[in-house]
């Protein structure tokens, strides 16, 4: 389920060493933003959403064909697999500051080293939500940062508990539907530039926290990208227990032990899990061979759930993107092992007046090997995001009467300041 950063499968295929093409550099330049006349959609793509109208003058290629790279394109797991090991890696340097949480545990947020002397104070902020287990490290969301810096963007990667290399100081780690750390982490950015808009992308579980998040905190957010959602946690844990899709599961264990129950001469988590009592099952998180074993063990006891079913399903996204109101953008690739199809709230977000999807036939998860710097450059989708991302920077979206709010209440996203929390 998009829980799942697929870095994590190196623990049972030999990784590949990968190389920055030279177009990966960081550049700073100046960019006019020019609206693209409507184009006839492409039928290759599902675009659906109750913004459809509003938000389709963003985007200057949908009338194209969604081509995936041959090969590589026609099967899901080779793309998946491929993207993860294969796609490369841009150099960039970050400077880390690590978030100490109100419940004493601790995140990490990387930033593009000497932006907060290059960049204005008011430039726009992209906070960036890695999947689960995954981190600043990881190719899409390098690629995601550098097409997003080099026009001008302030980029920061939150890497949630134990992730990116960041610490774990708590028993209590990071879940589908823990959304405290999200709202410190928007709290804190927010507060150090009170003058720029916030907006946020989220790949797979970060994508899940992220819905979850915009539909309890409708106006600290400008705008967002939700991909390869898992959105239905119920049906993704269902199709991940199912033929390959094991593999998956094997490595984001081995992941998520390795993470949260780290034991090592320099780190040693595990001891935060001493004499636990209550439902507490450190034993079986600790040998689990699923994740769905790791997060009845540990996960769901951490966050007070029933049952490892009663987190999944109470924990989707796709109960709670009817009460999204800010501008959300949502990408899934129809093919997707792990996060099905047939989970996505196609009815939900074809109402909510502030949603718009777009599926792809092909993309496989995190993978969307197709484009013009396909197959090592940045996945299909960067360009859409960005494209999104700037419309809504330019102010020329108006936004609906608020969903659920007085009628007749209209704002440009460009005006909408960032409310601290």
């Amino acid at each position: 389920m998009a829980k799942l950063s697929l870095t994590s499968i190196s623990t049972l295929i030999s990784p590949v060493r990968r190389h920055r093409p030279p177009h990966s550099s960081l550049q700073t330049t100046t960019t006019t933003t020019t609206m693209p006349e409507q184009h006839t959609l492409h039928p290759s793509l599902e675009i659906i959403g109750g913004a459809r109208d509003l938000f389709l003058p963003a985007f200057n290629s949908l009338h194209r064909p969604y081509s995936p790279f041959p090969l590589l394109g026609n099967n899901r797991h080779v793309e998946t697999i491929f993207a993860s090991f294969f796609r490369a890696t841009p150099d960039v340097r970050l400077k880390r500051e690590c978030l100490r949480t109100k419940d004493d545990g601790a995140v990490a947020l990387d930033w593009v080293s000497g932006d907060h002397q290059i960049l204005p104070p008011n430039s726009p902020v992209l906070i960036l939500l890695p999947g689960l287990t995954g981190g600043s490290e990881d190719s899409y969301v390098r690629h995601m940062l550098i097409k997003a810096r080099n026009k001008g963007w302030r980029v920061v990667v939150f890497n949630s508990r134990g992730c990116g290399n960041s610490p774990v100081t708590t028993p209590k780690f990071y879940s589908a539907s823990f959304i405290g750390d999200m709202r410190e982490v928007v709290q804190h950015v927010g507060t150090r530039y009170p003058n720029a808009n916030l907006y946020a992308v989220g790949w797979s579980l970060g994508a899940n926290i992220l819905v979850n998040y915009l539909a309890q905190e409708s106006q600290t957010i400008t705008g967002a990208v939700s991909l390869c959602n898992p959105f239905n946690l119920v049906i993704a844990d269902e199709d991940f227990r199912k033929g390959f899709n094991v593999v998956y599961d094997r490595a984001l264990t081995n992941a998520l032990r390795k993470i949260s129950l780290r034991s090592n001469s320099a780190i040693n988590h595990a001891i935060l899990f001493e004499d636990m009592g209550g439902e507490y099952n450190i034993p079986l998180a600790a040998n689990a061979k699923s994740v769905r074993e790791f997060d009845e063990g540990l996960t769901r006891v951490s966050f007070g759930f029933k049952s490892v079913d009663d987190y999944y399903s109470n924990s989707s996204s796709s109960e709670s993107i009817k009460h999204v109101r800010t501008p959300l953008l949502c990408i899934q690739a129809a093919n997707d092992p792990i996060a099905p199809a047939r989970g996505i709230p196609r009815e939900d977000i074809k109402e909510n007046p502030n949603c718009l999807l777009i599926v792809t036939p092909k993309g496989g998860h995190l993978g969307w090997i197709a484009g013009g710097e396909a197959p090592l450059g940045a996945p299909w989708t960067d360009t859409i995001v960005i494209d999104f991302l700037e419309y809504l920077r330019s102010g020329a979206y108006k936004s609906p009467a608020s969903h659920g709010g007085t009628e007749g209440e209209q704002h440009s996203t460009e005006a909408m300041h960032h409310l601290k929390l």
